[in-house]
């Protein structure tokens, strides 16, 4: 895609979003968790601009996706399935008599971002986690996908392929949005809901210098300007393993800006209320995307939510603070 491109899309997106507004948020009041937790303690610094990516940018993008596989410290298979649009490639782990937990990935992170997760989330559960078809990632996309009905045809197809006839479903960032929107459209498939930040579900972007300056770099991602950005969304760049950010890098440079991305708005008032599903919401309290209003939002029109904000925790909630999302979410699951 062009500069040009990106930059009009981008500064529809800006409209899009500030235009947006959701009046019955004004008005709502509910309760906020504080979750007491201590940074973790790095290992490493994370270099995002040095020696450590002289290689890592000679890399191709499924290069560097493997690469990060390694990072996965419990076993881990990959597997193809055939849909309607192209593969789907997932990560699988757990025992294979496991109750399903299908976990979906934020926006261009791909799979390989649940790395820090996998191994208490797939001690008893059978883990899918799916690389999204119109993301960089190991999934194919043949031909055209008209609108966001085809694109959850795409995961329903992958569902009735591994007979997945009632799952958990663990969604970050954009994942919580396209989440949600499953839930929506096969509220049957889904036995309880887990969102982690979620974009545009419950409210809009919160304003601030952080967000141009991210949509700055996604119009024209470089090097150089990788930590500013990571910085918005982690609360603890240094804890991301240096392998991983390479990875992710790669992906903005390859990433394609999808016109469904534009599309992306909270949901109606009677489709939250209408979601009977037990749901987790977590949020971190450095949280780029998301605030205690959306929070309150969710605690008052879904019926079983539950809601909770982690401590010295970004938008990547689940890596800035993987023991206590891990730990949460899987007391959540197991009730």
């Amino acid at each position: 895609m062009s500069f040009i491109s990106r930059l009009s899309i981008i500064f529809f997106i800006i409209c899009f979003v500030y235009g947006c507004q959701n009046a019955d948020d004004k008005k709502t009041a509910s309760e906020k968790e504080d979750v007491a937790t201590k940074l973790p303690v790095n290992s490493f610094a994370a270099d995002t601009i040095g020696k450590p990516y002289i290689a890592g940018d000679k890399l191709t993008y499924e290069q560097a996706y493997d690469k990060a596989l390694a990072l996965f410290t419990t076993p881990i298979a990959e597997q193809y399935v055939k849909t309607r649009f192209g593969k789907a490639h997932i990560i699988v782990s757990g025992p294979e008599t496991g109750e399903p937990l299908v976990l979906l990935h934020g926006m261009n992170a791909s799979s390989t971002m649940w790395y820090p997760n996998m191994k208490a989330l797939s001690e008893n559960y059978r883990v899918y986690a799916i690389d999204c078809f119109l993301e960089p990632g190991k999934s194919q996309c043949i031909g055209e996908v008209d609108g966001m009905n085809e694109i959850i045809d795409w995961y329903l197809d992958i569902f009735d392929t591994l007979h997945l006839k009632k799952i958990n479903l663990i969604g970050a960032s954009r994942g919580g949005w396209l989440s949600v929107n499953i839930a929506l459209r096969d509220p049957a498939r889904i036995k309880k809901l887990v969102l982690l930040s979620p974009a545009q579900t419950f409210g809009i972007l919160k304003p601030g210098l952080g967000i141009y300056s991210d949509i700055n770099y996604s119009v024209n991602p470089k090097r150089a300007n990788l930590r500013d950005f990571l910085e918005t969304m982690s609360s603890n760049v240094d804890n991301m393993n240096q392998i991983f950010i390479n990875q992710y890098y790669l992906a903005t440079q390859k990433a394609v800006i999808d016109t469904d991305i534009l599309k992306m708005q909270p949901f109606l008032r009677h489709e939250l209320k209408s979601l009977n599903i037990p749901i987790l919401v977590l949020i971190g309290d450095m949280d780029i995307i998301n605030g205690e209003m959306g929070l309150r939002r969710a605690k008052r029109l879904c019926p079983n939510a539950q809601t909770a904000v982690i401590g010295h925790a970004g938008h990547f909630v689940s890596m800035d603070q993987a023991e206590v999302v891990n730990k949460k979410v899987i007391d959540f699951l197991n009730k």
